[in-house]
């Protein structure tokens, strides 16, 4: 049925926007074009489309790559005088597609293998029943009607393992003496002997580059989630590469990792924003588990949010229970946050109670399907 369609994301508490799908020969048929892979869960697809190593157009720094250290580095973390932030856009807003390092990366991509739908907006119809784009925030759709792309990464397969994951880090100081901002929850990881994969915003690795370097010290694995957290099927085909490249390559000389995963913030993804990450060498990674931590009125919510610490704590519950009573078919790819006090208190809380029932564990280590978390070795 072609509706107004809402998001009705379980990432997003407010309504975003919409869309006017294309007739159907807005996929282009990629029989000719891309190998068709044998099994999209286990088969990221190569023919000209994807990377097969670090994007040529992203600039090489001296740094290069960070090993884990033992034991696992905890308290203060130092500032850094090597990273040039005026190097970068302005935190927080949408970067300029005509800056020439953008336009390298734009003309680096197939256009003839990304989606003609357009960009969505709040009064376009979408029609739920087709699903032509795999919109997520509308259908929670997964497996992309293009055929070139593979499946989006949302659970762990193994029944027990449970991947830990942390959005919109890594969390800058507000203060001199923020008792919230990093190390606050990379030392409680470690004091848990705990890894996680962590979803960084560009613009708070610009505005606190040392702490994406004590993160790869401590074993996180690091993936990419856009310059500034906007709802990217809403963005330009050219706004949601600077997007991408700004985080990349942000990432890339303040951790000398390049990132080969991501997610999309509010879960605001289609097979259009799909083509464009695989493209730039990222598979897209979601979740089946929401905490719901994005909702205890917090200042990264302005105080705006509606969920209660009993209410979250009532997700953690059900999910330790279903595990317990042998309900599950598959592992979960939990969505936290590290934005607020109250994010972190809900982790301290829980992240004991996760691993009497479950193997938690990085996304990566749970799940097989993906490539190396990083272009470099």
């Amino acid at each position: 049925m072609v509706q107004l369609a809402i998001f009705s994301t379980i990432a997003a508490a407010i309504a975003l926007v919409v869309a006017v799908p294309l007739s159907e020969s807005a996929y282009i048929n990629s029989a000719s074009k891309a190998t068709a892979t044998t099994s999209k869960k286990t088969t990221f697809t190569s023919d000209g489309i994807l990377a097969n190593s670090s994007p040529a157009y992203l600039p090489s720094f001296l740094f290069n790559g960070i090993t884990p250290l033992n034991p696992v580095p905890t308290g203060a973390i130092l500032e850094s005088s090597a990273f040039e932030i005026d190097d970068y856009p302005e935190t927080w807003t949408q970067p300029d597609a005509s800056h020439p390092e953008v336009q390298a990366a734009i003309k680096a991509i197939s256009w003839d293998h990304v989606p003609k739908w357009k960009p969505r907006t709040e009064d376009m119809e979408y029609d739920e029943d087709k699903d032509e784009a795999c919109w997520w925030t509308n259908t929670q759709c997964t497996t992309p009607k293009a055929t070139y792309l593979p499946e989006d990464v949302k659970f762990c397969p193994n029944v027990g393992d449970f991947g830990l994951t942390y959005d919109d880090g890594p969390l800058p100081p507000t203060s001199d003496d923020d008792p919230w901002a990093e190390p606050r929850l990379y030392d409680f990881l470690a004091s848990q002997n705990q890894t996680a994969t962590l979803f960084y915003v560009g613009s708070n690795v610009a505005l606190f580059p040392q702490a994406a370097v004590r993160a790869l010290e401590s074993g996180h694995t690091i993936c990419a989630h856009t310059w500034s957290h906007p709802k990217m099927t809403t963005l330009t085909n050219s706004e949601i590469v600077a997007q991408f490249y700004w985080n990349l390559r942000v990432i890339k000389e303040a951790a000398g990792v390049t990132p080969r995963c991501w997610r999309p913030p509010y879960g605001d993804v289609d097979d259009r924003v799909r083509a464009i990450a695989h493209q730039m060498g990222m598979s897209t990674i979601i979740w089946d588990s929401d905490s719901f931590d994005w909702g205890l009125p917090s200042v990264a919510n302005d105080f705006a949010g509606t969920y209660t610490q009993d209410t979250v704590g009532g997700f953690f519950e059900s999910w330790i229970s279903d595990r317990k009573s042998g309900k599950n078919t598959h592992g979960h790819i939990v969505l936290e946050h590290e934005t607020s006090n109250m994010t972190i208190v809900t982790s301290e809380k829980w992240l004991p109670k996760l691993k009497e029932a479950f193997n938690v564990q990085k996304v990566h280590d749970c799940a097989p399907q993906l490539p190396s978390p990083y272009w470099e070795a």
